[in-house]
């Protein structure tokens, strides 16, 4: 016995990452997996086919997956990839189901149990397959090299016989997994940072990081930790806390963004206008449409005499390690659900429960979120009763 693996090769454009590298292969071929993968998966990082020992390799996709017990990728895969797989088999990969209603709709009725790395639960026991953390590390410290790329000015403080120039000033805003990795970034290069974030609990981290705190006076917290969206006051008290700390940095770097909604907007166009003969604007929620409302994403961009810099899909632009750690992360997932050569999924673990987003041709992670939901609408309520429990199907089974 053993559990068929497959490796797709990534198709999305400017996707340079893969879902194995060598290291990984030796870990998963003991928990039972025979590994198959496309032909080329790691040609964008500089790994050819006979990097990998003991996989082996087509190039045909369909061939690859028809009979997979398990897929592994980066990206959502083609509709076509889904129509070749086998019905129950499983699919692991970033999903982002917002964004990906057709292929949500193929899944279920090819009843396809499909784990969405952007579901991991962010608890202590499920750090070493949190995906969004390990990919946003390295956003987080290439926001800073990019910065530092496109400023005409020296990072640290630098004395010469012909006098000293630097440090520079930057203002990390943000302070999730990404805003505090380039607040360290910043920090160990010498540069003077000031971190900021509606949620005030990050003041410690911020502090710890050798960093100053701009403190609003706005408590932001959200649902699951992250950001909520402030109200219109709040934003005007806000904007007119941050607009000198804006406008006296060389250098500004933008993390924040709400899951399935557009990126809440932190520096608006009057603020740009304000800002430095040469100062830069790293805008790493370009995907959600940007942190400034100046942005335009994909795009470096010059506003005034602000010079805007909004990459698309960060990590890989680090694929090497990108890859590293995803093939990491979904490897101890996997040793979840596969043991002892087989395929067992036991339903009432946390971290499968809530990452599954569909399973046997129903939406569980919708109906997980609307249950979660739920709950926290009623815990809002003292007056309320308890809830009554959810039935059997609003968990995998």
């Amino acid at each position: 016995m053993y559990v068929n693996v497959a490796v797709l090769t990534e198709t999305q454009p400017h996707e340079r990452r893969v879902a194995l590298v060598p290291s990984v292969v030796p870990k998963l071929l003991k928990l039972g997996a025979r590994l198959h993968m496309q032909s080329g998966a790691g040609a964008a990082i500089h790994l050819d086919d006979d990097a990998f020992k003991d996989v082996a390799f087509t190039t045909d996709r369909a061939a690859l997956v028809k009979d997979a017990d398990v897929v592994l990728c980066v990206q959502p895969p083609a509709l076509e990839v889904v129509d070749a797989m086998k019905e129950s088999s499983i699919l692991v990969c970033f999903v982002y189901a917002h964004n990906e209603p057709a292929l949500v709709k193929r899944l279920l009725e090819r009843k396809i149990t499909c784990f969405a790395m952007e579901r991991v639960p962010r608890i202590s026991r499920a750090q070493a397959m949190d995906a969004l953390s390990s990919q946003s590390a390295l956003a987080g410290y290439y926001a800073v090299a990019l910065g530092m790329s496109h400023l005409a000015r020296v990072v640290p403080k630098i004395t010469s016989a012909a006098g000293s120039i630097g440090p520079a000033h930057v203002l990390v805003m943000g302070l999730g997994v990404a805003g505090l990795e380039a607040v360290a970034t910043a920090h160990r290069l010498g540069a003077v940072v000031e971190g900021y974030d509606v949620r005030p609990e990050t003041q410690e981290q911020v502090l710890s990081l050798g960093a100053t705190f701009v403190d609003t006076g706005v408590d932001g917290t959200g649902d699951g930790g992250y950001a909520r969206e402030l109200t219109a006051d709040e934003k005007t008290k806000v904007a007119d806390v941050l607009t000198k700390h804006i406008q006296s940095a060389d250098l500004v770097i933008t993390t924040a963004a709400i899951p399935g909604k557009a990126s809440p907007k932190l520096v608006s166009r009057a603020q740009v206008r304000g800002m430095k003969a040469g100062a830069v604007i790293v805008d790493l929620s370009a995907e959600g449409g940007g942190n400034c409302e100046d942005t335009q994403p994909g795009v470096t961009a010059q506003v005034g005499r602000v010079c805007i810099v909004a990459p698309l899909n960060v990590p890989s632009l680090l694929g090497e390690d990108a890859s590293e750690l995803y093939a990491k992360n979904q490897f101890n997932l996997l040793a979840l659900f596969v043991k002892d050569n087989v395929v067992t999924i036991d339903w009432s673990d946390e971290i499968l429960a809530k990452t599954v987003m569909t399973h046997a041709g129903e939406n569980k992670g919708a109906a997980t979120d609307a249950a979660a939901k739920a709950a926290k609408s009623a815990a809002a309520k003292p007056d309320s009763k308890p809830a009554t429990p959810t039935t059997p199907q609003h968990a995998p089974a």
